[in-house]
């Protein structure tokens, strides 16, 4: 048993929800995601009980590429995580209507088993078809099935997939190059490498290039805002959910050990642009009008404090940052669907033209305040533990970059407060808002569940990552 099943799983799925009708191709996606999430659980009680749930076979004699997929406890996290969150995302869409709904959710499930791929490989060349493959789908999903003008939402789209493909042509420049040191795309053979300065110096910053796009990074971010806000809630989900989460995970996996050297001497740097990008998304939100919009400056804000925590180079900041990679995804998604369930019933997202939902839907107007806590970090969220851990790490390289950095804490906390004051407070609207129904019961308890629970026990998710992280940190502080 090995994670090559999980793939085969979400792409069987994905084919036979494309095969299938309009009308059953959400409850086809759903049980084959439920599958999945079920499967990979699975997988780790294997890779718990000490069993090699990892495959390693060759692929490609000339050049010589391996179909590498390796399963530890980082690469485990993601997985569980796109996992995870890939039903929710499903089961919150059941409430909007699809034109070729087939076609739709058969792109939600290949772009999970591509992101998964992302996660598992560990030969950059099959890393990298899997990066680009992630690509394709969310392409097509904001383009077609997204919202305001069509001239406006192509725009927005084009723009996106030029940024990220434009950096990823440099990462694959950098893995032709590191392969003709190395003779092998593998992982572990690109680790052995003893690059010069210049050479950690080039591939360092192609690595970058691709990252801060995908994540994204000051001054890559240009694309983000506009993007969310014309994607269909399902695709925003999956892109601040999951999606971004890519060059996070890549930053600690392939950047950092390949040119140790290289973070070290740019550690100031590039830290620098994550707390900037937590000043610049934080001050912005405070202006939005448009609830989306804001918690995609709200998100750039967060992203940015946990790549600034990817490159302390601690055992502190790569485990605290991966913490907050897990707990941001859950509440992001918890966020982006309150603001279509208010969309569902108002037909607006501008904050001016809310108000008084808590009146009407004691239920929504609750677990909607428990995730806006969770955002703002307070204790006993999962939040709290990632962002802690973050600004802790912070805190030992430079005590400005802890405080200043904190500010996303002080910051968020205002502007999603007020936020909430505006929409579910104030005086009631004249339009009759339903409380949440089944399905979004569900899916908000469940993500309610998961950052409580977490919050109070994260030994299971610490356990689980930190022999990864201190693999990895070893390689970084080789001598």
């Amino acid at each position: 048993m090995n994670v090559t099943l999980l793939l085969l799983l979400l792409l069987a799925g994905s084919i036979v929800t494309f095969l299938s009708g309009d009308k059953l191709a959400s409850k086809i996606a759903l049980l084959f995601s439920v599958s999945a999430f079920a499967f990979s659980l699975y997988l780790l009680m294997l890779f718990n009980e000490g069993e090699n749930i990892s495959y390693v076979s060759s692929w490609i004699s000339k050049p010589n590429v391996t179909f590498a997929l390796t399963a530890d406890g980082l690469s485990l996290a993601m997985v569980l995580l796109t996992t995870a969150l890939t039903p929710l995302i499903l089961l919150s869409s059941f409430g909007t209507s699809f034109a070729n709904s087939r076609n739709f959710y058969a792109l939600v499930l290949f772009m999970s088993f591509a992101m998964i791929g992302t996660f598992l490989a560990t030969d950059g060349l099959l890393y990298y078809i899997f990066w680009e493959l992630a690509l394709i789908p969310i392409y097509f999903i904001a383009l077609i099935w997204g919202n305001g003008e069509a001239k406006k939402r192509k725009k927005a789209v084009l723009k996106f997939f030029i940024y990220t493909l434009a950096g990823s042509l440099f990462m694959l420049v950098a893995f032709a190059y590191l392969y003709s040191k190395a003779g092998s795309f593998m992982l572990n053979d690109l680790y052995q490498l003893r690059l010069s300065d210049t050479e950690q110096f080039w591939i360092f910053f192609a690595f970058f290039a691709a990252y801060a796009v995908k994540i994204p990074l000051i001054p890559f971010h240009t694309w983000q805002a506009k993007v969310y806000q014309k994607a269909p809630t399902v695709g925003t989900m999956l892109l601040s959910g999951i999606m971004l989460k890519m060059g996070l995970y890549s930053i600690i996996r392939w950047q950092l050990p390949i040119a140790p050297d290289a973070a070290k001497e740019y550690m100031p740097l590039v830290i620098g642009l994550g707390i900037a990008g937590v000043l610049y998304g934080s001050i912005v939100a405070l202006r939005q009008k448009d609830l989306k919009k804001l918690l995609a400056y709200s998100s750039l804000a967060h992203v940015g404090l946990i790549a600034a925590g990817c490159y302390t180079l601690t055992a502190d900041g790569l485990n605290g940052a991966v913490y907050q990679m897990i707990a941001h995804g859950f509440v992001i998604v918890g966020l982006f669907f309150a603001v279509d369930v208010i969309y569902r019933r108002y037909e607006t997202r501008k904050v001016n033209e809310l108000g008084g939902i808590r009146a009407q839907a004691s239920k929504f107007s609750s677990m909607l305040m428990i995730l806006v806590l969770a955002s703002v970090a307070l204790p006993g969220t999962y939040n709290f533990v990632g962002e802690f851990t973050v600004l802790y790490s912070l805190s030992q390289i430079n005590i400005w970059f802890a405080i200043i950095g904190g500010t996303t804490i002080i910051l968020s906390a205002y502007y999603m407060l007020k936020m909430y004051q505006n929409v579910m407070l104030g005086e009631t609207n004249i339009k009759i808002f339903q409380d949440v129904s089944l399905n979004e019961t569900i899916v908000f308890v469940t993500i309610i569940g998961f950052l409580l629970f977490f919050g109070f026990y994260p030994k299971p998710i610490n356990e689980l990552v930190n022999p990864a992280i201190e693999n990895i940190l070893a390689v970084i502080n080789r001598s």
